[in-house]
């Protein structure tokens, strides 16, 4: 039982907020000590020193929490403390629980954009934030014409060497490696321009 409190003493429901509070607290402070410490343990295999043969295992057995749980505290330390390289007291400051809220619209997005969000977290009550990643998904479900553009190319391709991705690559890269470059880059010019004045009037991309 923690010894805060017991079940056996009458509490007020200001201690009961204060309680709660300093329990968040305390969970805010080390999640990214905890983030760190099993993101060292699962890349250096140091969990097969008592025996076990998965990460998940050890981390299930050893500190009864799943490995789900695990791999949220690894996943926001490897990216927020080791990629984006942010401080840890403003990862503290944002909170966990915002973190995994924004978690998705910072990954392979520019600077700026990795930036405003991390602001957002640090700045917006948690309901406002939900709505403004709320909105930011919508606006990313909308038809990507390029996106499209290239799903087909490469379909077709496939299709035609009757191959993988990688082998179709491999074949165009043989290709092109011969090509006028300077020539290929002014008609790749052209037919981008083309591209885009045809979807920008409303056209097909067929």
């Amino acid at each position: 039982m923690n010894d805060e409190f017991s079940k056996d003493i009458e509490l007020s429901n200001e201690e009961k907020f204060e309680i709660i509070g300093k329990v968040k607290k305390r969970l805010e402070d080390d999640f990214v000590t905890l983030g760190q410490l099993l993101s060292e343990i699962k890349r250096t295999k140091a969990f097969r020193i008592k025996g076990y043969k998965t990460f998940k295992d050890f981390v299930e057995d050893e500190f009864q929490f799943s490995g789900a749980f695990a791999s949220k505290m690894i996943s926001n330390y490897e990216l927020f403390i080791e990629e984006l390289d942010i401080n840890e007291s403003s990862v503290k400051n944002i909170g966990l629980d915002k973190l995994n809220m924004i978690k998705s619209l910072v990954k392979d997005v520019s600077y700026e954009e990795t930036e405003k969000w991390i602001n957002k977290a640090e700045t917006m009550p948690t309901a406002d934030l939900r709505e403004d990643i709320k909105q930011a998904k919508e606006k990313n479900k909308e038809v990507n014409l390029k996106d499209i553009f290239i799903d087909q190319f490469r379909e077709r391709m496939v299709t035609f060497f009757n191959c993988s991705h990688k082998e179709m690559m491999f074949k165009l890269a043989l290709y092109f490696q011969d090509q006028d470059l300077s020539e290929m880059k002014s008609e790749v010019k052209i037919k981008q321009r083309q591209f885009e004045d045809t979807n920008n009037s409303g056209g097909s991309i067929e």
